[in-house]
């Protein structure tokens, strides 16, 4: 299951990455993304976010190798990127927010 929730968030990545490239060259004068592709981005991305909390339930693995908290972290990390995409959305500020 954790294979699953690396591969949709992987998507989810590369989806951003795109459209952060295409809002960049908006600046440039091109046309701006559609806000339907990034809230896709955003859908894609908590889809991802829950099924990582989800393949997070249960015993911890890999404590024996000192990676015993990365799933953890990785999921604090994507309910953060998560969190400023919605304060994105909601006031507007997107290259400023962006470039951070």
């Amino acid at each position: 299951m954790i294979a699953v929730a690396v591969w949709i968030v992987t998507f989810a990545v590369a989806a951003g990455t795109g459209l952060a490239l295409w809002h960049l060259h908006h600046i440039d004068g091109a046309p701006r993304p559609p806000h339907v592709a990034g809230i896709a981005h955003g859908v894609v991305g908590t889809i991802g976010l829950g099924i990582l909390v989800l393949a997070l339930r249960g015993p911890a693995r890999g404590v024996a190798a000192g990676v015993g908290s990365f799933g953890t972290i990785a999921a604090i990390l994507f309910a953060g990127a998560l969190l400023t995409g919605m304060i994105m959305l909601v006031f507007r500020r997107k290259t400023i927010v962006m470039a951070i």
